[in-house]
């Protein structure tokens, strides 16, 4: 296998569904995109510093993989577009127990951290692929206060302080599956539509040797 050049995180189900659209995603694209440098690996929906949480894993795949550009994936259950997200805050206070049953409320991620980061992903270019190849995105502003935000902050946070070999990184929320819009409502985006949009960003990516 070539060296990793991209490093994709996706998450596991969680909120009592049986499925995450990003981790859909990536085993649609994993076969396409492994052999040229891009590594992907699933986290858990557990926050916190546990050893087995999200960003405790996220951090030992950068570090072993080494990438220069980290892409954390992630579901958005109230969104109809692929959804860059501009900035990660320092703090944790979710509206959902995590997985491992924890609720945090009004927590740093990082104590002492700086308030927030911005993505450091090239999200112009980005968004520009995606429209491309006709599938609706957007940029929002924050990931929120749960685990996408916290994985996000960590992410960029160790490149700040020079933890993380990786240039840039950043976070795309995507739709709920349609099986799961007819579950418990809301909008929804097909998963070949996604895996479509998150393909042009690879593609993107590596084209543009950012990564």
């Amino acid at each position: 296998m070539p060296p990793t050049r991209i490093l994709v995180t996706s998450f596991e189900p969680f909120g009592e569904s049986p499925v995450n659209p990003t981790m859909v995603i990536a085993s649609m694209l994993a076969p396409k995109f492994e052999r040229r440098g891009v590594a992907f690996a699933q986290l858990p929906v557990i926050g916190g510093c546990d050893a087995e949480g999200a960003r405790a894993v996220s951090r030992r795949a950068i570090g072993a993989l080494a990438p220069q550009v980290v892409v954390h994936l992630g579901e958005a259950r109230t969104r109809s577009r692929i959804s860059f997200e501009r900035v990660a805050i320092n703090l944790r206070d979710s509206s959902i127990a995590d997985n491992a049953g924890v609720w945090a409320k009004e927590l740093p991620v990082i104590e002492g951290g700086p308030a927030a980061y911005f993505a450091t992903l090239p999200l112009r270019e980005l968004q520009l692929a995606c429209d491309q190849v006709g599938v609706a995105q957007e940029t929002s502003l924050s990931a929120g206060s749960f685990l996408c935000n916290e994985v996000m902050y960590a992410s960029l946070h160790d490149i700040a302080i020079g933890n993380s070999r990786a240039r840039c990184s950043g976070f795309i929320h995507v739709p709920q599956l349609p099986e799961q819009m007819a579950a418990r409502g809301g909008p929804c985006m097909a998963a070949s539509d996604a895996a479509r949009a998150i393909d042009a960003v690879l593609e993107c990516l590596l084209a543009d040797k950012v990564a």
